[in-house]
This record gives C-alpha cells, structure tokens and sequence, in this order.
C-alpha cells in the first residue's frame, strides 16, 4: 500500500501551537531532551535508595518509584495480607520512617520525583513531601508527579481499595491540595500504559485513557477547582509498543484529542491547560523469556516511537524483565539505550521528524476516528465511571487480547524467539532474586517504629481523619498530620476502609 497527498489531514499546526498535534512545547528535544526517568524499586528502602543513586551516577535525570503490592494496596508489612509480598515488586514503604530511607542523601529540591502509585498516591505523596520539608526543600521546589489513576485499576489492573466514588473524592482532594500547597507538582498521570499491558489495542489505549482523563476533569470541576488552573498540572502515562509508525502517530494523535478537548468540553483557554504532557515506558508485554536479549532490541525501536512520537520522559525497560527483577547490568544497558537515542541518533536535531509523512498523518487520523467512536460510546453509557461500573472497556479489552493472542498462537503475528527462529536454549541470563530474610527485616522495622511512637497523639490524629472521611473537608490535611505523628500507611488506609468499604467487583 502506497499513501499520497490526496487526503485532507487533521489540523497539524505549528510544535508548541494549538492542538500541539507536533508536540507540547515549540523546540521539543532541540532545547532539551527528554527526561530519563528509569523505574526502580525492590526490596527495602534501604536497598532501593542505593539504586536510585547509582542510576543517578549513571547519567539518570528523574527519579521513579516502583511499590512493592502491600505498599500499593493500603498493608503494612507485617499485616497478615502481606505475606509473602513484602518488597517483590518494588519498595516496601510503611512509614515516614521508611520515606526518609528512600530518600536520604537525594536533594529533593533538585530532582524530579515520579511516583507510580494509586489507591494509597495520596498517603506516598504526603510521606514524599514531609521528607522534602525536613530537607528545607520550598514548596515550589518539589516536583515530580504521583500517578493517582484509580480508574485504570478497575479497568485493567486491578490495584484499588475502595468504591469507585471515594477513590474519586481522594484524586480531588489531592488535586486540590497540590493546587494549595505543592503548585509545581503533577496531580495526576493519566495512565494508558496499564491498559494496554492489558491487551487493548493502540485505539483503544487512546479512547479508554482519554475518557478517564474526561472524568477526572469532570469531578474536579464538579469540587468546584477551576480547568485553567489544576489543568496545567495534568500528565498522561502512555505505553509504547512494536508498531514503530503506529505508535508515534498514536501520541500525536492522543496529544490533539485531548487539546481539543479541554478547549471544547471544558473551556480551558490557558494553552497550558490544553497542552498534553506524557511520560513513556516501553512494553513489558512485548518482552519474551525465551531469547531475552531479543528484548534490547524491542525495547530500543519502542523508544525510538516515544521519541519520534514526542514523549517528555521515558522509562526504557530491563531486557531480563520477563524473568524477574532487573539487574543492575540490565538496568544500565537500558538506560544506555536511552542515551544513544539522545546523542547518536540524530533525533533530537528536529522537532516531529515524521511530520507530513502521508503515512504518518494518514494513522494519525485513523487511530483520532476510531478512538473517537468509543469515547462517544463511552459518552452514551455516561462517562468513565458508568463505563467502567458496567464492565465496557473491561469486555472490550478482554476481545481485543483473546484475538490478539490467537494471532501469537497461529503465527500470523510473528514473535522472534517464540513463533519465529526460536531455538530450544533456555534463558541465557540469571535473574535478580528478592532475598526472603528482606520480608522479616521489613516487618521488625515496622514493629519498632510503632513502639517508637506517642501512640496517643497518632491515635487523635486518625480519629480526625475518620471524622473528615466521614464528612466532605479536603483529607489530605488531616492525613498528612496523622503520618507526621507516626500513623503507618495501613492506620491510615484502614482508616478510610472503616469508613469508605472497600470495592468488590461484579
């Protein structure tokens, strides 16, 4: 197939420009390139800190958290629930304690801090910003952004604590306290990535993050916080797989929608509040144990997308990631191959090279119409959270995997090293292993933490946070006194759970 200049293409404009189709900002990665925000997190704090600074020594420019699965869903870990858990898939944070061993010896007043979590973003953003104030850091000077995506949980992930309204009251809470308290950090990161793990196709991805992205804007508007103001502080989460040309059109694509959007929606006039910015993170699905070197190269052309497609950061994974833990061999290399892309490549000599290309624009346009279609359909079940009550995007997900996969399983869709010139070796590398003695550390130094403590004053300090919970005040404040005065992250979640219940899905 041959594309050529007899179709009309979406507006494209100038870089910088409404609907900012080329890209958020006018130079783009001629003024700088991208951050280089590698995904860490495993074990104990502890553990997790000399990794962040070894990246740092490496050339890294942005910090980014991964949480162990206690931390995300609202456990200490000595809870019972946690068993077994404890620091696997990332940093195992329990207290303020815990936040200030993550953290120590990094000039939080310097760096950006990514931190990718959900149902408890609001209890790691406040632990994050007790640390900072201790270390002098003014409040305009902290800056990063915590993910707070509860809605792509239910949908794809499924890494939520309570009923979808609460979860929303506390995406509000915190927009609004960031609006008062931290200007300059990133409320939210509308996340597509998780989605896509998931199974959706590139559409999809576009449709289902956007019309959360729709809800969030909705509810904050609905507290009465105004689009010019919190919509700066937006950023999206997305995923970038093998399809070179069809990614980088899916950014520009996304990046058009959602400027038109909150010009049309919600009346933003700001061009900030119109301007979609994004971090990246290649594929962890595409990535295969079998041949895991294979996975250098995949994860090299899916950056190659996210740059190409105009990404603002960008994780490149581990290739031994489908086996484990990255090393710190394998963390390094991708790394590195974020740093080639930036220096040797040639791609940050222009801004959106692959602009006008008949091709290009002809996706572009393709995956804005079919992306379109079920944010309309979205629309006609009542938005996001009625979408996701009823189980649409889930069922469409669900489809699009099964027939995906089936294309694997035919070899229709080929895999180099599964369905394609594979070979019967094992994995060639040794992957990382979490040590067990790390989960009984972790639950001592939580145990010791509490008997630290001025359990009176922690105690008066949840009973605020029931109080607030129960009624309709911002939460954020009565949760950041109870982590100063020593409440873990599980008094405080299971504080909210008295009050909120917990989710259970259909």
């Amino acid at each position: 197939m041959v594309y050529g200049p007899d179709r009309s293409h979406g507006e494209l404009g100038d870089p910088g420009r409404f609907p900012f189709t080329r890209g958020p900002y006018p130079t783009m990665y001629r003024g700088r390139p991208w951050t280089m925000r590698q995904y860490a997190g495993f074990g104990t704090a502890e553990e997790t800190n000399r990794r962040f600074k070894k990246l740092l020594a490496a050339g890294q420019t942005g910090l980014s958290v991964a949480f162990d699965l206690p931390t995300q869903m609202g456990f200490d870990s000595d809870s019972p629930l946690a068993e077994g858990e404890v620091g696997r898939v990332g940093a195992a944070i329990d207290s303020l304690d815990d936040m200030r061993t993550l953290l120590d010896g990094l000039p939080l007043a310097e760096v950006t801090t990514s931190m990718t979590i959900n149902a408890t973003a609001p209890i790691l953003l406040l632990l994050y910003q007790l640390v900072a104030e201790e270390q002098g850091a003014p409040p305009e000077r902290i800056r990063g952004t915590v993910q707070n995506d509860i809605l792509k949980e239910y949908i794809a992930r499924g890494a939520y604590i309570y009923p979808p309204a609460a979860s929303m009251r506390l995406v509000t809470d915190l927009f609004a306290y960031c609006g008062r308290e931290l200007p300059n950090w990133n409320t939210i990161s509308i996340s597509g990535y998780h989605i896509r793990e998931a199974g959706a196709t590139a559409a999809q991805e576009i449709a289902f993050t956007l019309a959360n992205g729709i809800a969030y804007v909705e509810a904050a508007v609905e507290a009465g916080l105004d689009v010019d103001r919190f919509g700066p502080r937006l950023s999206f989460f997305w995923n970038s797989h093998n399809n070179l040309f069809e990614e980088a059109a899916k950014f520009r694509a996304a990046r058009r929608m959602w400027a038109r959007i909150m010009a049309e929606r919600f009346g933003a006039s700001d061009p900030a509040a119109r301007r979609m910015r994004f971090h990246t993170q290649t594929a962890g699905s595409t990535l295969t144990a079998q041949q895991p070197a294979n996975n250098i190269v995949r994860t090299a052309v899916q950056a190659l997308a996210a740059v190409l497609g105009g990404t603002q950061s960008l994780h490149t994974n581990a290739f031994d990631e489908a086996l484990g833990l990255p090393t710190e061999r394998s963390a390094t290399i991708a790394l590195r191959t974020q740093q080639i892309l930036a220096a040797e490549s040639g791609v940050t000599d222009t801004v959106d090279p692959l602009a006008g290309s008949y091709y290009v624009e002809r996706l572009t346009d393709g995956l804005e119409e079919a992306a379109g279609r079920l944010i309309d359909e979205i629309d006609r079940l009542g938005g996001a959270v009625a979408a996701v009550e009823q189980g649409f995007p889930q069922a469409e997900i669900e489809e699009a995997s099964y027939r995906a996969s089936l294309r694997i399983e035919s070899g229709e869709e080929g895999v180099v090293g599964v369905n394609r010139y594979a070979d019967d070796a094992g994995p060639s590398v040794q992957p990382l292993t979490v040590d067990p003695a790390i989960e009984k550390a972790q639950r001592d130094r939580v145990a010791d933490f509490r008997a630290g403590r001025d359990r009176p004053s922690v105690d008066r300090a949840l009973a605020e946070l029931d109080e607030t919970a129960a009624g309709g005040a911002n939460l954020m404040f009565p949760m950041k006194a109870a982590l100063a005065a020593g409440a873990t992250l599980g008094e405080v979640s299971d504080s909210l759970r008295r009050v909120f219940g917990v989710h259970r899905p259909f």
